[in-house]
């Protein structure tokens, strides 16, 4: 693990607010735009990160830097995040699938990078065209480059739950792959509900393995919205100790690879519901609300 790797957010928090704080990573930037079919322009991608600097977040995963020909919506990364205004405190983080993007990214001066494998065979070759095994040995230089400049890396399962081209995963597959990149360097895994087929039933079991095995301070829970679970699933998970969680500004997303996934839960409907169910997530909602009227000025709706 990075010795420099930033402090997690509860740190700094009030000691008020330690128990029933939940912290909300924004991801529409990267994981909500991917998947758009008309290009938008760079210009329009710096405003909305500029947008979203005011709401409160401790992270923004502003883009991802892979080959335009597999996600041409990002191939604009460096340009992005050489327009955007840095906010104090603000960590920037971006997706690297191997060193050629992470040598990107570190020249775009990235706060945080993030690896991405899969929980199933079939996935992980679709999503980024290798073996699972294949997959680790490429994120390993990664992360040891990572490790050698100070930069934290967070590690992505994807399909933890339900995978398009071979139906229901495993919990045992998802345990693997999360052990594997722990070992390599990461200091956190966002375990993905990519196609949305999550439950609170479905959560569970895979909580109940996981969570007996690792801690859930190093958990996040990335719960897209396909069949309008992602808020009970994200119930779920907080009462397995989880309190980390990606969502998508106004419910954007999907994913290239996971054919009729819709977007990440909204960020201000997950907000909205914490609120409600007693907890705290120190977020602006006015300044939210913002960000969301731009989304509907660029033309953008959930998918």
């Amino acid at each position: 693990m990075p010795k420099n790797l930033a402090k997690n957010l509860s740190e700094n928090l009030p000691e008020n607010l330690l128990e029933n704080h939940v912290h909300l990573y924004e991801v529409g930037p990267r994981d909500g735009l991917q998947n758009e079919p008309e290009k938008i322009a760079a210009k329009d991608k710096i405003a909305l990160i500029n947008s979203l600097n005011k709401v409160g977040f401790s992270l923004i995963e502003a883009t991802s830097f892979v080959s335009p020909k597999w996600v041409p919506q990002l191939g604009d990364a460096a340009e992005v995040m050489a327009g955007i205004t840095r906010a104090p405190g603000m960590r920037y983080a971006v997706l690297t699938p191997n060193m050629r993007g992470f040598e990107d990214a570190k020249a775009a001066n990235i706060d945080e990078v993030a690896v991405f494998g899969a929980a199933s065979e079939g996935f992980s070759q679709k999503n980024i065209n290798c073996s699972k095994q294949e997959s680790l040995e490429r994120f390993r230089p990664v992360v040891a480059a990572a490790s050698r400049e100070g930069i934290a890396v967070r590690g992505y399962i994807s399909v933890v739950v339900h995978c398009p081209y071979e139906g229901a995963v495993q919990p045992e597959a998802v345990l693997e792959m999360a052990e594997a990149l722990l070992e390599m360097g990461c200091y956190e895994i966002s375990l993905g509900d990519t196609t949305g087929h999550a439950t609170p039933e479905s959560v569970s079991a895979l909580l109940d393995i996981i969570a007996a095995k690792l801690n859930p301070d190093i958990l996040v829970g990335h719960f897209h919205d396909t069949y309008n679970h992602a808020v009970e699933n994200v119930m779920t998970s907080l009462s397995y100790g989880i309190r980390k969680f990606d969502a998508s500004v106004s419910g954007l997303g999907g994913c290239p690879f996971a054919p009729g996934a819709k977007g990440n839960v909204s960020t201000g409907l997950l907000h909205d519901a914490l609120i409600a169910a007693g907890w705290q997530t120190g977020l602006d909602r006015e300044a939210l609300k913002a960000s969301e009227a731009l989304v509907t000025e660029m033309g953008l709706r959930p998918r």
